[in-house]
């Protein structure tokens, strides 16, 4: 039988699973049991399950502290460990290639003082779209070429047709691949070249994040992973997935949260 679970011993991925619910190493014959980020939880199985549907509905932590499912603090851990999970998953995409859109934006609430992109209290966030396809998000401390380049060139692959607007950090694409940059008027792209996928995008993100009434700047990526993920699976019941991942997450990578 073959899994992602993995022995402790010599790493090896095939396994014999015995009656008593612990797996047999194939290549060394270690016995262990493999602990996932849905097992960690001692929970019962109905409230798990209940809780992953609320997760999947959208529904913050907060809306739940009447359902007396578990404690705040626990569904709170349990979202999180979610988010950490599907963060985890996006991370390991392949590198894009085709058509591409990049493009960045920032995420908070409103603060007093200086607005734009000076304003404080932000989070930058770098946005890369294959057209028609799916979205990678990182966020950056600032916009500057030795911050965005490298994220573009681990996720897409040479010979790449960059759609950009006129920010001078991505001026060295056209080394790269095609570069075609958007000039704007009054906020509209001027000719028939557009950014509107990874736009659209941000419209998504920004709608999923406001009814969570804030999110901890310490998690935000995991937000982000969450979110990009959905948009990803946008035409699929993502339910299963989720479930599917959380059964082969091992629990040395949610020890990390």
């Amino acid at each position: 039988m073959r899994g992602r679970k993995q022995c402790p011993i010599c790493r090896h991925h095939w396994f014999w699973q015995l009656g008593d619910g612990r797996f047999k190493c194939r290549h060394c014959g270690h016995r262990y049991t493999f602990h996932s980020a849905w097992n960690i939880y001692r929970l019962p199985q109905r409230v798990k399950i209940k809780l992953l549907d609320y997760f999947v509905l959208g529904v913050p932590v907060y809306r739940l502290r009447f359902k007396r499912l578990a404690s705040y603090r626990t569904i709170e851990k349990f979202f999180r460990t979610i988010r950490y999970c599907l963060a985890y998953h996006e991370r390991c995409q392949e590198p894009f290639k085709g058509v591409v859109e990049c493009d960045e934006t920032m995420f908070g609430g409103r603060k007093v003082g200086k607005r734009g992109w000076g304003a404080r209290g932000k989070i930058i966030v770098l946005g890369i779209l294959q057209r028609n396809g799916k979205v990678r998000v990182f966020p950056v401390k600032g916009r500057s070429a030795n911050r965005l380049i490298p994220l573009i060139t681990r996720t897409t692959k040479p010979g790449s047709l960059y759609y950009t607007d006129e920010w001078h950090a991505y001026a060295s694409l056209s080394v790269r691949g095609g570069h075609i940059v958007i000039k704007k008027e009054k906020g509209h792209p001027k000719g028939r070249n557009h950014l509107n996928g990874i736009e659209g995008f941000w419209s998504y993100a920004k709608h999923w994040l406001y009814h969570y009434r804030g999110v901890p700047k310490k998690f935000f990526h995991f937000y982000l992973g969450e979110i990009s993920f959905r948009f990803n699976h946008r035409d699929k019941d993502i339910f299963p997935l989720i479930y599917q991942l959380l059964q082969i997450m091992p629990l040395e990578k949610i020890n990390k949260i």
